[in-house]
């Protein structure tokens, strides 16, 4: 007779208290963030114009909200336009270069010597070109936007599955076809990726205007509030940037991931 080892099953959490702990993870992130600062405050003995507390920043947000929201609407508006702007010229840019190889050959250099100049010098020029108004910002945040996902988008459309191809073709598919019933959808889970990290980085851009050259703004709030060492005031629009970015991401996720159902995810379990 053979003795045979039971081998242990790795216990598995409840379907609810897996959703109990997503909807708290926030929760316990931000509580530990926040006594992380606070420790770091009390521990090091910084002053209020060094690093506030999380306390004098919270009462700052709360005083100064109206101020806060009044620049906070132009900062969303160009990111949000700006996000879109940089993502459908990306996408377009991608489609001729991956569908024709002379543009491809033209093309390509030019958005590679792009990416060696700092966009932190473009800014002062854009604000010349288009003024101190939201073109300035708009166009700012395009252009960080637009390499990720024009690479992302190209490599998408560059590496559809051959035997795909192959079987389109046996089944009579023209150019045309190929392209909106196989190549497209097998390239938009690679644009999805690069919309992410378009929307991660979106607000550096409108940021990096509102310091060159603005008169709102919730950059430009921060330039002038740092002037006058008032840094509660400079962290208050921080936790608003952050909080707008984070909320957009898992917008952004949300409508890909239920637009894109054909999208693999090899991290998710079944039931989450």
């Amino acid at each position: 007779m053979t003795n045979s080892t039971p081998t242990a099953t790795p216990k598995r959490i409840p379907l609810t208290e897996r959703r109990l702990l997503k909807l708290a993870r926030p929760l316990i992130i931000i509580a530990a963030l926040i006594a992380t600062w606070q420790i770091i405050v009390t521990a090091t003995g910084a002053p209020k114009y060094m690093l506030p507390a999380p306390y004098e920043v919270w009462v700052t947000l709360i005083a100064r909200h109206d101020v806060l929201l009044d620049h906070a609407k132009y900062t969303i508006a160009e990111t949000v336009i700006g996000l879109f702007a940089g993502a459908t010229l990306g996408a377009l840019a991608a489609l001729p270069m991956a569908l024709f190889s002379p543009i491809r050959f033209w093309l390509m250099p030019i958005l590679l010597v792009s990416q060696a100049i700092p966009f932190f010098a473009l800014a002062p020029l854009l604000v010349l070109w288009l003024g101190f108004g939201l073109a300035s910002k708009i166009a700012m945040a395009a252009l960080i936007i637009f390499f990720p996902v024009t690479v992302a988008f190209f490599d998408g459309l560059s590496r559809t599955e051959p035997g795909w191809l192959d079987l389109a073709r046996t089944m009579g598919a023209s150019r045309w076809r190929l392209l909106t019933h196989v190549r497209l959808p097998a390239a938009l889970p690679a644009f999805a990726s690069g919309f992410r990290v378009a929307t991660a980085v979106a607000p550096i851009g409108a940021i990096i205007g509102e310091w060159v050259g603005s008169s709102h703004g919730l950059g430009y709030l921060m330039l002038h509030a740092n002037a006058r060492v008032q840094i509660d005031m400079v962290f208050a629009c921080l936790l608003i940037l952050c909080a707008f970015s984070i909320t957009q991401y898992f917008l952004v996720d949300r409508v890909l991931r239920a637009a894109l159902p054909w999208q693999a995810d090899s991290l998710r379990r079944p039931g989450q």
